[in-house]
């Protein structure tokens, strides 16, 4: 690296190339109350390692979860109880659901980019303004696995595997 280069621009650089190789939210903000589609984008494999597993981990307060299936990859869904009954539709109380749902069988090279979706509610108890996180572990071959489940602390930088995160937005107003 030349040494020209200014330590702004080296950070500068470094912050954009690591930004953008994190797994991420297709969609990075959702208002509470509402259905929401997680598009969890894989750009890459594990220091170079072909991916052959995404197992995430569901947030409590994210109910009704409904995993896409994915040709070529086994889904799985592990249930469990929530933390507290949720109201969903028409009524209805939620105490348990999806608690983490995982693809694995499959086979994605560290220089192609897929996509692993699932959709559930946001309830309406969920802190709008807040980011809300999906904590995800990527495995690939020979054990490599790497953890995108670290959350920033308040004011702190992102850190250097951080979760995938949605920020919570107020509910949309039902218009009478």
């Amino acid at each position: 690296m030349s040494k020209s280069l200014t330590l702004a621009g080296a950070m500068l650089a470094f912050a954009i190339t690591s930004a953008s190789a994190h797994v991420t939210l297709e969609q990075s903000e959702a208002p509470v109350g509402s259905t929401y589609k997680a598009t969890f984008r894989l750009p890459h494999g594990c220091s170079g390692k072909t991916t052959t597993a995404v197992r995430v981990q569901i947030p409590e307060g994210f109910i009704a979860v409904k995993p896409m299936p994915k040709p070529g990859w086994m889904l799985e869904k592990t249930h469990g109880k929530y933390e507290k009954a949720y109201d969903y539709y028409h009524g209805a109380k939620l105490t348990e659901g999806v608690k983490e749902v995982s693809w694995s069988g499959g086979n994605l090279p560290d220089d192609e980019y897929d996509e692993f979706v699932l959709r559930g509610m946001l309830t309406d108890g969920l802190p709008v303004g807040e980011t809300f996180y999906f904590p995800l572990v990527q495995e690939c071959v020979d054990g490599a696995v790497t953890r995108w489940i670290e959350t920033p602390a308040k004011g702190e930088a992102e850190p250097d595997h951080p979760a995938p995160g949605l920020k919570l937005l107020e509910k949309a107003h039902s218009h009478h």
